[in-house]
């Protein structure tokens, strides 16, 4: 003889709430994915998560030039005469981001819409006036405003001569 200790009431409400205990231990081990910044010329796309990034916070300035020195995971393949497109999420918008070449900054005021193109002749020439095979291009999002300003995060990709 058995007895039942919980009715099947009971028993139905501990499941349903140790599946919800279960499900929301399982969530709070996830990370936040960061925002995506992508590169596209022609048909071809790459996107990447952020090579630095402090869930929105401005990075410690003292990791900022170690980030920048970090080598690029995405590549892609752009002629001379190609455009480049570069987007980025809203949120990276809404704080402006500047591109950075070679970890050098290319721009002095922030970019504040998702999306841009510029030509791929502007991104293998050197200080020194030779040509470049490969470039790595930084988006770097910026936060605040004068002296105050910031970096949020850095995304990188690499950037291919093919002609």
């Amino acid at each position: 003889m058995t007895v039942a200790f919980f009715s099947g009431k009971g028993r139905r409400i501990g499941v349903a709430l140790g599946a919800v205990s279960a499900g929301l231990l399982v969530l709070s081990a996830c990370d936040k994915p960061t925002p995506l910044a992508t590169v596209t010329v022609g048909d071809n796309s790459v996107h990447t998560e952020a090579a630095c990034y402090n869930d929105g916070k401005t990075i410690k300035p003292s990791e900022v030039k170690s980030c920048l020195n970090k080598e690029a995971e995405k590549t892609i393949k752009v002629s001379m005469s190609d455009t480049v497109h570069f987007g980025v999420d809203p949120e990276i918008a809404d704080n402006g981001w500047t591109l950075f070449i070679n970890g050098q900054q290319a721009e002095q005021e922030p970019f504040k819409k998702t999306y841009r193109s510029i030509s791929g002749s502007a991104f293998f020439s050197s200080q020194t006036g030779e040509a470049a095979d490969e470039t790595q291009i930084s988006v770097v999002e910026t936060k605040g405003e004068g002296k105050e300003t910031g970096v949020a995060g850095i995304w990188h990709f690499k950037l291919v001569k093919t002609d």
